[in-house]
């Protein structure tokens, strides 16, 4: 692994611009954090961030001085985006945390990269990369990359009394970036088990985006166990539980089945996590459905009728996750098949002198023949019946 950066985001003349505003008007400038740690362990490239000396109101006159706009979307903690071509940037002004109450910081502004990375989370995320690719590692992050280890800066007791949401980022960050075959950090997970309490104290919103990117993981079992031996995960989803997990992800893996966050979340278990996690109408309902048909009688290929090939796969690769059996083929075939089936007959179909709930039971006793045939009467021999 280099400490020089080539990638193509760093060489784009958008990039490149906001690195020429700033430097050019005598500032320090740096693309930092995320595109920095992805860039150098190979990974895609999500949003590009810099951070700067420059006091935010500087970095707006100097960004509309060049004829881009600028929005303050963070400006009380020195954050502005600026948009440069249909590209968006956001810009931060050095900071060293003054105040802190586990889930908002008080902040003053700094001239100094250093004092700025000892407030960042992990050393992975304190790496700062200048203009011509050159990463500048004021904390031995990259020594951490290299040996896929999320380690907190500095005291991990002080950087989780900080924001406690970092409990759940070091778990996510293990199962995204970590080494799987050498466990989380001691003293992270010390810290983490310590402050678990805490995590009452942050909103179900940030507690759910948290854990949806966990549970997105390629592979979340890991940190899920090291979450429910730290007493983390009961305090996130009462009565969850991380056995059923490893599992699942091996069915997943050899059906070639794309991770879920939704399934995973079914794999833990305990309680309805709609509240707890804040989850959306739709992500209720999958998950709702998800539960309710793991121990369903219905056949695969209605199971694919009424729910959808992707939820009924769900539901095959859970049963096969808890009762420890391997999925089988067949079932996938039966509810892809059931899945693409369309019943033939509408209600307009059948005799005038049906209506009403006479009329609905008439439609369902229909279906059901149709389903039992495995989809193969047509509409005329529906009807002849």
């Amino acid at each position: 692994m280099t400490d020089r950066i080539t990638g193509a985001w760093l060489a784009d003349p958008r990039t490149q611009e906001v690195f020429r505003i700033l430097s050019e008007a005598g500032h320090q400038v740096f693309a930092v954090g995320g595109c920095v740690r992805n860039d150098l362990m190979g990974l895609p490239i999500g949003d590009i961030d810099f951070a700067t000396d420059a006091a935010p109101e500087k970095t707006t006159s100097l960004a509309e001085g060049a004829g881009f706009r600028v929005v303050p979307t963070g400006i009380e903690h020195g954050t502005v985006t600026v948009l440069v071509n249909g590209a968006s940037f956001e810009i931060t002004t050095f900071r060293r945390d003054v105040e802190t109450d586990g889930r908002r910081a008080v902040v003053s502004f700094s001239e100094s990269a250093t004092e700025d990375a000892h407030r960042r989370d992990f050393t992975m995320n304190a790496l700062y990369c200048r203009a011509n690719g050159h990463v500048v590692d004021p904390l031995n992050g990259i020594l951490d990359i290299k040996a896929r280890r999320v380690r907190f800066i500095d005291d991990p007791e002080q950087r989780i009394r900080e924001d406690y949401l970092r409990i759940l980022r070091f778990f996510r960050f293990h199962a995204l970036y970590g080494d799987p075959s050498r466990g989380l950090d001691p003293d992270g997970l010390a810290a983490c088990a310590a402050n678990s309490a805490e995590i009452v104290t942050i909103s179900k919103e940030r507690i759910g985006a948290e854990m949806r990117k966990l549970l997105g993981a390629a592979d979340p079992a890991p940190s899920l166990a090291a979450m429910e031996a730290a007493g983390v995960l009961h305090r996130v989803l009462v009565g969850a539980g991380a056995r059923t997990v490893p599992l699942l992800v091996h069915f997943e893996q050899t059906t070639m089945t794309p991770p879920d966050a939704m399934r995973r979340l079914v794999a833990l278990g305990g309680g309805d996590p709609s509240d707890a996690l804040r989850l959306s109408r739709a992500e209720a309902r999958e998950v709702r459905l998800m539960t309710t048909h793991i121990g369903s009688e219905l056949s695969p290929g209605e199971l694919g009728y009424r729910l959808g090939f992707d939820l009924a796969k769900s539901v095959f690769l859970l049963q096969a996750a808890i009762f420890e059996q391997p999925p089988e083929p067949e079932k996938f075939k039966a509810a892809l098949h059931g899945a693409a089936a369309k019943f033939p007959v509408r209600a307009a179909d059948l005799s005038a002198d049906l209506t009403g709930p006479a009329l609905g039971r008439r439609l369902k006793e229909l279906e059901q023949i149709w389903i039992r045939s495995g989809f193969s009467l047509t509409r005329e021999q529906l009807l002849a019946r």
